[in-house]
C-alpha cells in the first residue's frame, strides 16, 4: 500500500501533488520518458517565459522538485513506496501524528527504511554507538617530472631524486593525537562528517564545522604535527629507469606519495619521463634516424662513410655509386630497445649530398669542364626538363 493510501485512511490531507501527476507521466514511465516530460514541463513553465503568470514560478519549482526525486533510482523507489513522507522526516518540527504514538513524528516510522535506502547517498549512518566509518584518509598522489638523455633511455639508468612531501608523524604514529591515542567520534555529526538541516521541503547538507568532514576529532592534538598525523619532510628515493623508456612513459612507485591522514595509507608517486633531444639521432618509437652528410664526389663515385651508433660504437656504411640526397640505408638492430622486451629497432641512415662552397679558381675551372662533358649523364634532370618542355608546348597550344 502506498503512503497516499495510508494518509487517506487516517484522514490526513495531502498538501503536495503526486510527483507523477506533476510531470504528467504514469508510474510505470521509463527514465527516458520522465526526463522528456521534465524538459517539456520546465520549458513550458519557466518564469522567464511566463512573466504574466504569477503561479509559474511555484509550478516551475514543483516540476524541478518532482524530477529531482524521480530521476534518481533510489529516491524514486522510496517515493513509490512511501510517497512524500520519505522526504519529510527526521528533521524536527511537527509533522502529522499517527495512531501508534502520541506526539511522535509520523515519518519516524520510516526512518530505518529511509536510512537503508539512502545511507550511501546521504553519507551513511554511524556504526555502533554512533561511531561512523573510519576517517583515516589516503594521502595524495604526487607527480615528479624527470628528464633523461637518449643514452640513458637506451641503456636504462638508476636515478636518485629528492621528493618534497609529507610523512607520517613519528611522535603520534600518524594518529594526530598526543601519545598515539585514537581520535574520538565527532559529537556534532556522530562520525558522518556532514550535518543536515531542513529548509521547507529541501534538506541542506554541509560539511561538519567541528571535524571538517573527518568524522573524528582529536582531543589532545600532537604537539609535533598539530593533529594532522603527518609532517612535511623531504625524501631521497632511488628510481630505476628501465631501458626503452620514451617521452610520456609513467613509472609508479606505490606508497611513495603523501602520507595519509590519521593513519591512512600513503598515496603513490608517479614519475613522468621526458627524453631530451639528441644532437645526432632522432627517435621514432624503437627506430633511430641519423642524417649523414657525404661529399658530391663520394655520392657520385661511391665510397664508405663511418657513422656512430647509440651504444657508443661505430658502423661503416657503403655509399652506392650515384647516390642522391635523401637516400636511406638501414642498419638492423642498431635502434632502441622496446620497453619491457620485444626486440630492438633499427637505425636508418639518410644521405645528405653536400654542394661544395668557397671554390678556388682551379676547382671552378674543373667543374665547368665537368659540366660540359656530363650534361647528358643526369637522367633525373633530363627527365624533368623534358616534362617542362612538354608543359610549355601544351600551354602554347
Amino acid at each position: 500500500m502506498g503512503l497516499a493510501s495510508v494518509f487517506s485512511q487516517w484522514g490526513f490531507p495531502m498538501a503536495k501533488r503526486d510527483f507523477y501527476e506533476v510531470l504528467g507521466v504514469s508510474r510505470g514511465a521509463s527514465a527516458e520518458e520522465i526526463k522528456k516530460a521534465y524538459r517539456s514541463k520546465a520549458k513550458e513553465l519557466h518564469p522567464d517565459r511566463n512573466q504574466d503568470n504569477p503561479q509559474a514560478e511555484a509550478q516551475f519549482k514543483e516540476v524541478n522538485e518532482a524530477y529531482d526525486v524521480l530521476k534518481d533510482g533510489d529516491k524514486k523507489a522510496a517515493y513509490d513506496r512511501y510517497g512524500h513522507a520519505a522526504f519529510e522526516g527526521g528533521m524536527g518540527g511537527g509533522g502529522p501524528r499517527g495512531p501508534y504514538g502520541q506526539g511522535a513524528d509520523f515519518s519516524s516510522a520510516f526512518s530505518d527504511v529511509f536510512e537503508d535506502l539512502f545511507g550511501d547517498f546521504m553519507g551513511g549512518r554511524g556504526g555502533p554507538g554512533g561511531g561512523g566509518r573510519s576517517r583515516a584518509t589516503r594521502g595524495s598522489d604526487l607527480r615528479y617530472n624527470m628528464r633523461v638523455t637518449l643514452e640513458e633511455a637506451f641503456k636504462g639508468a638508476q636515478k636518485t631524486i629528492t621528493v618534497p612531501g609529507s610523512a607520517a608523524c613519528g611522535s603520534c604514529n600518524g594518529t594526530g593525537a598526543e601519545g598515539g591515542a585514537e581520535p574520538q567520534t565527532c559529537p556534532t555529526c556522530s562520525g558522518l562528517g556532514k550535518v543536515r538541516a531542513q529548509n521547507g521541503f529541501f534538506t541542506v547538507e554541509r560539511t561538519c564545522p567541528t571535524c571538517g568532514g573527518q568524522g573524528q576529532v582529536v582531543k589532545n592534538p600532537c604537539r609535533v604535527c598539530h593533529g594532522s598525523g603527518r609532517i612535511e619532510k623531504e625524501r631521497t628515493l632511488s628510481v630505476n629507469i628501465p631501458a626503452g623508456v620514451e617521452t610520456g612513459t609513467r613509472i609508479r612507485l606505490a606508497g611513495e606519495g603523501e602520507a595519509g591522514m590519521r593513519g591512512g595509507p600513503s598515496g603513490d608517486l608517479y614519475i613522468f619521463i621526458e627524453v631530451r633531444e639528441h644532437a645526432i639521432f632522432q627517435r621514432d618509437g624503437v627506430n633511430l634516424f641519423c642524417r649523414v652528410p657525404v661529399s658530391m664526389v663520394s655520392a657520385a663515385l661511391g665510397g664508405e662513410v663511418e657513422v656512430p651508433t647509440i651504444d657508443g660504437g661505430r658502423s661503416k656504411v657503403k655509399v652506392p655509386v650515384g647516390s642522391q640526397s635523401g637516400r636511406q640505408m638501414r642498419l638492423r638492430g642498431k635502434g632502441m630497445p622496446a620497453l619491457r622486451g620485444g626486440g630492438i629497432g633499427d637505425m636508418v641512415i639518410e644521405l645528405a649530398v653536400e654542394t661544395p662552397v668557397n671554390l678556388t679558381a682551379r676547382q671552378k675551372e674543373l667543374l665547368d669542364e665537368f659540366q660540359r662533358i656530363q650534361a647528358e649523364n643526369n637522367p633525373e634532370g633530363a627527365s624533368f626538363f623534358q616534362k617542362v618542355k612538354s608543359f610549355w608546348d601544351g600551354m602554347k597550344g
